[in-house]
């Protein structure tokens, strides 16, 4: 895991609860998914610690729960707003001028995709098609 990225602080408690959401699930690798939405919840990012712990309670190594959180762009290794918003970056969305709503997201809340603003309520990111084409420029709001 990268040791140069920007960590959040998980508290004790946090961990505790970790270990509850992914202890009944010990040895069952396909519910690996399951676990971490259900973490996702819990905890403000994916930090070491918190992939140790799942490892840990089922009994899996860290490297596979990290590659698994890291392979899906909606999951994070960094602490986000409390409000992520993820623009979609498929053709159809681009075509009908994403990158100006994009800008204009930016320009509204003073930062740049991948960042988070000062308060800590918005994190902007880009995302690969999510499915609304029809829709297009398409966003999720929390997944919504």
């Amino acid at each position: 895991m990268d040791s140069s990225l920007n960590y959040s602080q998980v508290t004790p408690l946090e961990l505790v609860e970790v270990a509850r959401i992914a202890a009944p699930y010990k040895g069952q690798r396909d519910q690996l998914m399951n676990v971490i939405l259900k973490v996702e919840k819990a905890v403000p990012a994916f930090s070491p610690q918190v992939t140790a712990v799942i490892a840990r309670e089922m009994a899996l190594s860290q490297t596979e729960v990290y590659s698994f959180i890291s392979f899906y762009k909606m999951l994070s290794t960094k602490e986000r707003g409390k409000y992520v918003i993820h623009m979609c970056q498929g053709a159809p969305c681009h075509i009908r001028g994403a990158r100006a709503v994009l800008e204009s997201i930016e320009d509204f809340l003073h930062i740049k995709i991948g960042e988070t603003t000062e308060d800590k309520r918005f994190t902007l990111e880009h995302s690969p098609c999510i499915g609304m084409c029809d829709q297009a420029p398409a966003m999720l709001i929390n997944g919504k």
